[in-house]
């Protein structure tokens, strides 16, 4: 059984979502602070943790950094704050995803079913590795180095760049890539941005002008030699 994390100060909210997840299947653990819910993460790791970002004490933003400094669980953000600032800076945090509240349990369900089919599977199979200049990514290993220095990805990041990899000099759309990568029909295409800012963060000399993950105006995003 799915074990699921939440964190949230409401205990409405909380009992109403945590009710509706186990009635999907899910084992739900609560947490009504952040550091409450750094510790019990710490003491049993769930499978996937949902975060509030209004909390008491540390707020959401810092209990996803410090969640994300630890190891690649999978983070949702289930928040009332949809303004757009909010959004990217959770998941420049590290969030994999971000509901805003009130959420439908169905569509939560939904969301962390995607996540966690990412989790176990592989990026892609039987793949060499992929060379873009100095940027190299190992596929079968999930591993990704540039200059020959290691790059440490979250799993979303590494399914994004690969995908784009496997495609070396095509554009693939922001709606393409949310299908592929994140296994959505629809959904805010801010979270391909937001990914892909990150992963040039760590594999551009010049992350303003970047060599390998282009931009194509009006198009999307491709991977160039």
């Amino acid at each position: 059984m799915e074990q699921v994390l939440l964190i949230e100060d409401d205990d409405r909210i909380r009992l109403s979502l945590t009710l509706g997840l186990e009635d999907e299947g899910y084992a739900v653990r609560g947490a009504a602070t952040a550091e409450e819910g750094l510790v019990a993460q710490r003491r049993e790791p769930a499978d996937t943790v949902l975060v509030d970002l209004m909390l008491p004490g540390a707020d959401g933003f810092e209990c996803i950094r410090q969640l994300r400094s630890r190891d690649d669980v999978p983070i949702v953000v289930v928040s009332a704050r949809d303004d757009t600032h909010d959004i990217v800076a959770a998941l420049e945090a590290g969030a994999d995803d971000y509901l805003v509240k009130p959420v439908a349990v169905k569509e939560l369900s939904a969301r962390l079913r995607a996540l966690r089919r990412r989790a176990r599977a592989s990026a892609v199979a039987a793949v060499p590795a992929l060379v873009f200049g100095d940027l190299e990514i190992r596929p079968e290993a999930g591993e990704v180095a540039v200059g020959g220095r290691p790059v440490a990805l979250t799993r979303t990041e590494f399914r994004l760049l690969c995908e784009l990899a496997q495609h070396p000099g095509r554009v693939l759309s922001r709606s393409q890539l949310l299908e592929r990568v994140w296994e959505y029909a629809y959904g805010d295409e801010r979270l391909v941005d937001v990914h892909v800012g990150r992963i040039r963060q760590k594999v551009e000399a010049d992350p303003a002008a970047p060599r390998h993950l282009v931009t194509v105006r009006g198009m999307g995003y491709k991977l160039t030699r």
